[in-house]
C-alpha cells in the first residue's frame, strides 16, 4: 500500500504480450529471410548475382576509389540536394495551387480540367521533351522531380480544402472572420492532415523520379551509379546503388513521418 505522502501514480506499467513479442519479431524475421534468399541465389548463381562479401568490399572500395573523381557519400549528396531543390518548390507551389483549386469553385472550374488531362502522365514521360528543350544538365533533372513531386501535393491539397467540415466554417463565420482568416487560419489547419499525406508521397516519388532522371545523361548521383555498374558489368557497383537507394528511402520515410507527428500531434497513430 503507498504512504500518504507517496506521490501519486500516474499510470500503470504495460505488460508485455505474446502478440507484442510476434510483432517484435517479425522485421527480424523479414530480414533474415531476405539475406537467406540473398547468399543462396548469389551461391547458385554467382556469374548473375554477387555475393554478400562481394558486395561488402565492393562498398568499401568506393571509399578508396571515386567514381568520376566524386566520392561515394557525394554522389549521395548529389542526388539529394537534387530532390531537396525540388521538393521545395513542389511543396511551394502545389500547395498554394492545390489550395486555390480546393478553395475556389471557379479556379476549379477552370484548372481542374486541365490539371486532371496532365496529372496522369508519368514525370519520366516527360524526360524526351526536357531534354530537347534545357539539354542534360542539372535543371532538367530538378524539373523532372518536380513535375512528380507536385502532382500528389496539389491532389492531397485539392481534396483536403474541399473537405473541411461545415462546422469549423461556421464557427469562423460566427467570430466574423474574413476571407483572408478563414482561408489561412480555418481551412488550412483543417486540411493539413491531407497536405501533409501529399508531402509525403512527394518524398517517396521524388527519390524514385531522381534515380531515373540521373541513368539519363548524369556524371554523379546514385542513379548514375547504377548506370555506371550496368555499363562496366560491376553488379556488385549495382547492387551496393540498389541496397543505398532502399536504405535513404526508408530513411526519407521515417524522417517525413516524425515530421508529420511533430506538425500533426492530434492524429491518431495505430
Amino acid at each position: 500500500m503507498p504512504n500518504a505522502g507517496d506521490p501519486p501514480l500516474t499510470g500503470e506499467v504495460k505488460k508485455i504480450t505474446a502478440a507484442d513479442i510476434v510483432y517484435a519479431v517479425l522485421p527480424f524475421l523479414s530480414l533474415s529471410l531476405l539475406v537467406f534468399l540473398w547468399m543462396h541465389v548469389s551461391g547458385e548463381y554467382p556469374d548473375l548475382f554477387p555475393s554478400i562479401g562481394d558486395t561488402w568490399r565492393r562498398f568499401l572500395l568506393l571509399f578508396r576509389r571515386p567514381i568520376m573523381r566524386v566520392s561515394f557519400p557525394g554522389h549521395i549528396l548529389v542526388s539529394l540536394r537534387r530532390i531537396l531543390i525540388a521538393l521545395l518548390a513542389a511543396w511551394t507551389l502545389g500547395i498554394a495551387f492545390g489550395a486555390a483549386l480546393g478553395w475556389n469553385r471557379k479556379l476549379d472550374a477552370f484548372f481542374g480540367s486541365m490539371f486532371e488531362l496532365i496529372r496522369p502522365i508519368p514525370p519520366l514521360a516527360w524526360i524526351p521533351l526536357i531534354t530537347i528543350w534545357f539539354g542534360i544538365g542539372e535543371f532538367p533533372k530538378i524539373l523532372i522531380v518536380f513535375i512528380g513531386a507536385v502532382m500528389p501535393v496539389v491532389i492531397n491539397t485539392r481534396a483536403g480544402m474541399k473537405r473541411v467540415e461545415k462546422q469549423y466554417l461556421d464557427v469562423g463565420i460566427a467570430f466574423n472572420a474574413g476571407k483572408r482568416q478563414m482561408l489561412l487560419e480555418v481551412a488550412m489547419p483543417s486540411a493539413f492532415p491531407a497536405i501533409f499525406a501529399g508531402v509525403r508521397t512527394s518524398t517517396s516519388v521524388a527519390w524514385s523520379v531522381v534515380l531515373a532522371a540521373e541513368m539519363v545523361g548524369a556524371n554523379a548521383g546514385i542513379g548514375f551509379l547504377v548506370v555506371r555498374g550496368m555499363e562496366g558489368d560491376d553488379m556488385p557497383l549495382v547492387l551496393v546503388a540498389m541496397i543505398t537507394i532502399g536504405v535513404i528511402g526508408a530513411l526519407l520515410a521515417v524522417a517525413t513521418a516524425i515530421l508529420e507527428r511533430m506538425l500533426c500531434p492530434w492524429q491518431k497513430r495505430r
